[in-house]
């Protein structure tokens, strides 16, 4: 089923050129949403607020793969881009393969580039990129109590090959 609010970044670069000509304040958020937590509702919903559209580039399979290594992703990019599309605060969502946003902040040009608070703004990996193309950078969402790795660890735990019932 297509996903409505999947653009190609070459659509979503005329939609952002569209929209910011109506004045509106465009967010852009990205990250991998590998198994979908709370912590990621919180930094989806918290970057919305910064502005009137919110963008999320979502690390692509291959991309993840580059980051996570081998097994991961766990739950594949056309299902990540569906749920992710579900969430009323996302507004339109483009998948990358790269293993930072940079070219995908080069391309799209939001005004704001959101990140999660396991980042700090000078510890996040685009921020020379950034700061060149004049995108403010913020951080947002409840402190990281939750990541997918964790999630992961603790379900090998509870229910790694020893187990019987899961």
């Amino acid at each position: 089923m297509p996903i409505e609010k999947l653009k190609t970044q070459d659509e979503m670069a005329e939609i952002i050129k569209s929209l910011k000509n109506q004045g509106k304040r465009v967010v852009l958020a990205n990250g991998c949403f590998d198994i979908f937590h709370g912590g990621h509702i919180s930094y989806l919903e918290s970057a919305r607020s910064l502005g009137d559209v919110l963008v999320v580039a979502l690390n692509s399979d291959t991309s993840i793969q580059k980051l996570k290594g081998k097994g991961r992703p766990i739950i594949p990019e056309q299902e990540r881009a569906e749920l992710l599309s579900e969430m009323e605060a996302v507004d339109y969502i483009v998948l990358f393969d790269e293993e930072t946003c940079d070219k995908v902040l080069e391309r799209l040009r939001p005004d704001i580039h959101a990140k999660g608070t396991d980042y700090t703004v000078e510890t996040v990996p685009e921020r020379e990129t950034a700061r060149r193309l004049n995108i403010e950078t913020r951080i947002v969402g409840d402190p990281k109590e939750n990541a997918t790795r964790d999630i992961i660890s603790k379900v090998l735990r509870l229910y790694g090959k020893n187990k019987s019932k899961v």
